[in-house]
């Protein structure tokens, strides 16, 4: 059935207007993004069928161009349409741990790191550069690597911090794999760094593990 045909207030698009986004599910704000369906199918009913396809809405906001294209009713106009509003998200937690305490509000900092590096296809160390107050003043992909591994230096990590007056760092590295666990060279590393920012008084707060669909912490596994 068409949405023209539905009720109004069961409509996508006047729903947001009326009650706000919040009110919409994953498949009703998809299907606003999307606009029309395909031959058949309406928006919300396709957007229904991309979610279960790629399993997750992170997953969909992450996936390649090859992979969205795969799709039916889905090209390339709609997929560099979908990375600008994955990118303004991103711009848009980076702003907003700017202005406050990146410690307050850790999902922001967890999402930011999703949506930066979470799906790339190799390996990416960042490095989150922050006051004695916990704001934000840079962030950094300090190393790249292979699909299972990068190598990193601690002096550089250090000389960094130096160079931005940090007093403390939060840092991040993806897995590749899909697979969140941190390994024995992780945690091995973590020691390491932390170590090494002890001598020049900045502090390691954190080291996440990061995928599409997650980010491990080690201070909450109290690893820090």
């Amino acid at each position: 059935m068409s949405i023209a045909s539905w009720p109004e207030s069961e409509r996508p698009r006047e729903k947001l207007l009326q009650q706000g986004a919040a009110s919409l599910n994953d498949s009703e704000l998809l299907a606003i993004f999307l606009r029309t369906g395909i031959k058949g199918v309406n928006a919300v009913e396709l957007a229904r069928r991309l979610l279960q396809d790629f399993g997750s809405l992170s997953r969909l906001l992450t996936a390649t161009l090859p992979e969205f294209k795969s799709r039916p009713g889905l090209g390339e106009a709609k997929y560099a349409q979908l990375m600008a509003c994955t990118e303004l998200a991103r711009r848009a937690l980076s702003e907003s741990m700017q202005l406050g305490d990146a410690l307050s509000s850790p999902q922001q900092v967890r999402d930011y790191l999703r949506l930066s590096i979470g799906r790339r296809e190799v390996e990416i160390f960042v490095v989150i550069f922050l006051t004695a107050q916990n704001r934000l003043i840079e962030v950094e992909e300090v190393f790249k690597g292979t699909l299972t591994e990068t190598r990193v230096y601690p002096r550089e990590v250090l000389r960094r911090a130096l160079r931005h007056n940090a007093a403390a760092v939060i840092v991040a590295h993806n897995h590749p794999s899909g697979v969140s666990e941190p390994s024995a060279a992780d945690r091995a590393l973590t020691d390491t760094l932390k170590s090494a920012l002890a001598l020049v008084d900045v502090k390691l707060l954190d080291h996440f593990v990061v995928t599409g669909g997650h980010a491990e912490s080690f201070a909450e596994r109290g690893w820090l």
